[in-house]
C-alpha cells in the first residue's frame, strides 16, 4: 500500500507517492487539470492502479493560519474523491512549500519552463516527505 501526496491547484495537481513501505516519496507527476469530472475519475483510477490507502494534500492557508478560498475548493475536490474512492484525505499545511519546491528546482534546473513543469509535483513531494516523517516519528 502507498500514501499519496498532493498539491491542489486549479490548473494543475501535483501528485507525490510513497515507496511501499510508507518512508520515502517521490515525485510522480503534474497533472494537468481536464474538468471536476474527468479530474476525479483520473485519480480514482490512479489510486486503484497504484494501490494507495490513504491521501495527504496540503492545505493553502495564508501566512496567519487561515483559509483562503483555494482552500475550500481543495477541501470540497478532496471530499469527492474520499467519497468516491473510500480513501481517506489527511490535510497537512502546505505554507511554503511551493516556495520551498522552487529553490530545491532553481539548484537543478536552469530553463524555468521545464521548472514549472516539475514545480507541483516536487511540491506534493515535500507534503507527502513531511507527512511521512511525522508519522514516523510516532
Amino acid at each position: 500500500m502507498r500514501t499519496m501526496g498532493i498539491d491542489f491547484g486549479l490548473a494543475r495537481i501535483g501528485i507525490a507517492l510513497s515507496d511501499e513501505t510508507k518512508f520515502l516519496a517521490n515525485p510522480y507527476e503534474t497533472y494537468k487539470r481536464k474538468n471536476t469530472s474527468a479530474d476525479i475519475d483520473y485519480f480514482i483510477d490512479l489510486i486503484k492502479s497504484k494501490n494507495v490507502d490513504e491521501i495527504v494534500c496540503g492545505l493553502p492557508l495564508n501566512m496567519q493560519g487561515e483559509e483562503q478560498e483555494i482552500a475550500h475548493q481543495t477541501r470540497e475536490f478532496m471530499e469527492q474523491v474520499a467519497s468516491k474512492s473510500g480513501v481517506p484525505i489527511h490535510y497537512l499545511d502546505e505554507r511554503l512549500s511551493s516556495q520551498m519546491a522552487e529553490d530545491i528546482l532553481k539548484e537543478r534546473e536552469r530553463d524555468w519552463r521545464k521548472r514549472k513543469e516539475k514545480l507541483d509535483a516536487v511540491s506534493a513531494t515535500l507534503i507527502l516527505q513531511d507527512y511521512l516523517d511525522t508519522r514516523s516519528r510516532y
